[in-house]
């Protein structure tokens, strides 16, 4: 089965409309929407009208330009970014200090996700991927039990044998308490690389996540195009998993008593 999920919905008039335009011609199946941004509310309304699959686009590397009212979370958000953003190896390391403000931002981004869309999220994935930083994975911030992004897939060769066992390592750990795609993939490495023949091979008998940003132009194309239509239309396409839990489930009780 493929997933071909758009991220950044609501983070910007602009990244809604495009995702939305490719909703409606169906070449993507769900989005994953960030809380507390500028188009965050307008985003909420056209997801629940069109009835489209929405996950939780955790956002923990620029600040929210909804101003959210709490002073409380925007200050612990902004050590979080801060420390995230200060270098391309901060989010491989655990920082013990901040533990309690990534628990309280991720809690509230959940929270803000229930009022908007009146449910919990079917999934969770990260901006700039940073669900997997090393505070987020080894500090039990997100709620067990939830589908989780995993890291990209590759094969043999496309990275050194380090990088990949550093991957697969997390992939295990997130395994333990979350549900996983089988494997993962963008679209612009798709386009570049020409994975798409490799992709829809493992999507015959795999949960196979395609992520899109149908905000960039090349992007855009790629989906409206014939070739792509030709692919979904060869395969078993989903959103995952067919419903979010409703507000007042065993999950929404672990949010609460995280």
């Amino acid at each position: 089965m493929l997933a071909v999920n758009a991220d950044d919905w609501g983070r910007s008039r602009a990244e809604t409309d495009a995702a939305l335009q490719c909703h409606e011609k169906k070449r993507i199946t769900s989005v994953s929407a960030m809380v507390f941004m500028e188009d965050s509310e307008r985003a909420a309304a056209l997801a629940r009208e069109g009835k489209i699959d929405v996950g939780l686009h955790l956002n923990f590397s620029e600040p929210f330009s909804g101003n959210p009212d709490a002073a409380t979370l925007v200050n612990s958000h902004r050590k979080i970014y801060s420390f995230l953003t200060r270098n391309k190896y901060a989010q491989l390391l655990y920082n013990p200090l901040l533990r309690e403000a990534f628990v309280f931002s991720c809690r509230a981004q959940i929270e803000e996700f229930a009022r908007l869309y009146d449910k919990l999220p079917s999934r969770v994935d990260g901006h700039h991927h940073l669900h997997l930083c090393a505070n987020v994975v080894l500090g039990d911030v997100i709620p067990p039990g939830m589908k989780v992004r995993r890291h990209f897939s590759f094969w043999p060769k496309e990275k050194s044998l380090l990088n990949r066992g550093y991957r697969s390592s997390v992939n295990w750990w997130l395994a333990r308490k979350y549900r996983l795609a089988d494997y993962f993939f963008d679209l612009t490495q798709c386009i570049e690389e020409k994975k798409f023949n490799r992709v829809k091979a493992l999507a015959r008998t795999n949960d196979v996540e395609l992520m899109t940003h149908p905000i960039i132009q090349s992007e855009i194309e790629h989906l409206m195009g014939d070739n792509f239509l030709a692919l979904l239309e060869d395969l078993e396409v989903t959103s995952s998993p067919p419903d979010a839990l409703r507000l007042g489930t065993s999950l929404y009780d672990r949010v609460e008593n995280f």
